[in-house]
């Protein structure tokens, strides 16, 4: 029994990851959904004043309490927060599993690195808006998606993480969903360009999948990405370069 802690990406609370807790709880695992604060059914008042460091802390203090063991499920925007508290509490970490998303560095921001692609929109009251055509959300997910959305704290996207190198020692796996450009072809040539952020793509104990979906998976394969994360937990998955 492997316990998964699920970190949606931008605009989503812990609602976007209920179709994949389902499967993961009927394989006899413990999942938990995640609804970092000031969005999900935590939004109010308050949300342009939420920075990363807010968004870290309720992380770590999930794997707080959940112990060693976890294997921490980062979407998106939520490799930044996630990432930051794996890397302040490496010992309750399993496996860190990035899920159509990259690896930050140190001192880098959601706005000034990969993450940051697609990202558009007027900053209203410290809070970016759900997008009106979000892109890649399935047709039969869009009224929910409407309707549970709430605009994202702003500051999480302009604040730098603050990373010490310890998580680089944790297994990881990569989810790369293929409709989204993410691909095993574009870890290789962003890893043959020698830069060295990439280095780790190689290290023993990450592994990769491919998904043939878009960028929100957790709603358009649920069933396919539950599968992928038992397995990614249990240490499979294929290597870079196979």
């Amino acid at each position: 029994m492997t316990t998964f802690l699920l970190v949606p990406g931008l605009f989503m609370g812990g609602w976007a990851w209920e179709a994949v807790a389902a499967e993961l709880t009927a394989g006899g695992h413990r999942a938990v959904p995640v609804t970092l604060p000031g969005l999900g059914e935590r939004a109010g008042e308050g949300v342009g004043s939420i920075g990363l460091a807010e968004h870290t802390a309720h992380v770590r203090e999930l794997l707080d309490a959940e112990g060693p063991g976890v294997a921490l499920v980062a979407h998106s925007y939520a490799a930044f927060p996630a990432l930051a508290a794996a890397d302040q509490r490496a010992g309750q970490v399993e496996r860190v599993v990035f899920v159509d998303t990259g690896m930050p560095e140190n001192g880098e921001s959601v706005l000034t690195s990969f993450a940051g692609n697609g990202i558009s929109g007027p900053i209203e009251d410290g809070v970016l808006p759900v997008p009106s055509e979000p892109a890649g959300i399935p047709a039969a997910e869009l009224e929910r998606y409407h309707r549970l959305a709430t605009p994202h704290p702003a500051a999480t996207l302009t604040d730098p993480i603050e990373l010490t190198g310890a998580w680089r020692k944790l297994p990881t796996t990569g989810v790369f969903c293929l409709d989204n450009g993410l691909s095993l072809e574009v870890a290789r040539a962003l890893h043959g360009s020698g830069d060295p952020r990439f280095a780790k793509l190689t290290e023993p104990g990450v592994t990769f999948f491919e998904l043939a979906t878009g960028h929100f998976p957790m709603l358009s394969a649920p069933v396919e990405l539950a599968a992928i994360l038992v397995r990614a937990a249990a240490g499979e998955g294929v290597g870079l370069y196979g």
